[in-house]
């Protein structure tokens, strides 16, 4: 307040010299200026301009100083206000968005990991399921390869006993065409088993 009275003052002053300085110059160059001029440049009348001079300045300081300015340090004010006010909200909104994206960032990684537990479990159990059928095919397998083997032998011993039955047979047409002597089947079967496993 202070600094603001002492420039309106410097300012008053630095006027006054102005004018006085314009004024006598104009009346020590015309001389018909006393006769009809203008009357802001009669000398006197200066000090009623003076006077209604500060006065209006007065007046002007004093609305300018209470009505303008306390209305622009509110506007200025307010504005600044609105501005915080608007940055926290855009802090708070990118608070917000940070949180999201963590979550989202949080539930995507629980995602991926369920579904690879869940592959995981699938691929064990798919295993296991083809370890057991693997199991049961072979034991199937193994089974049918004894059925197919004991068949075989009582296929192989069925066809020896026919072949067996035929030597005897054959041996004993032979015998009985090229000697005299008559030899029995219990005779032939004996002498063809023998036979049979020296060949074996």
């Amino acid at each position: 307040m202070v600094e603001r009275i002492s420039m309106i003052s410097k300012w008053l002053v630095s006027g006054m010299a102005l004018s006085l300085v314009s004024t006598s110059a104009i009346a020590a160059g015309d001389s018909s200026a006393k006769s009809g001029g203008l009357p802001q440049l009669d000398i006197s009348t200066w000090p009623s301009q003076l006077f209604w001079l500060m006065v209006t300045f007065l007046i002007g300081y004093v609305i300018i100083s209470r009505l303008v300015t306390p209305s622009i340090s509110s506007v200025l004010e307010n504005r600044s206000n609105k501005i915080s006010s608007d940055i926290e909200s855009a802090k708070e909104a990118q608070q917000k968005a940070k949180d999201v994206f963590n979550a989202y960032e949080a539930s995507l990684s629980d995602a991926r990991s369920q579904a690879a537990n869940a592959a995981a479990t699938a691929i064990a159990e798919a295993k296991a399921d083809t370890v057991s059928r693997e199991a049961a095919i072979n034991k199937k397998i193994v089974a049918s390869t004894k059925k197919a083997e004991a068949k075989l032998a009582e296929m192989k011993n069925e066809a020896l006993s026919s072949l067996e039955d035929l030597a005897v047979e054959t041996s004993q047409q032979i015998i009985s065409q090229l000697t005299p002597i008559k030899a029995t089947k219990a005779v032939i079967k004996k002498h063809v088993k023998i036979h049979a496993k020296l060949q074996s």
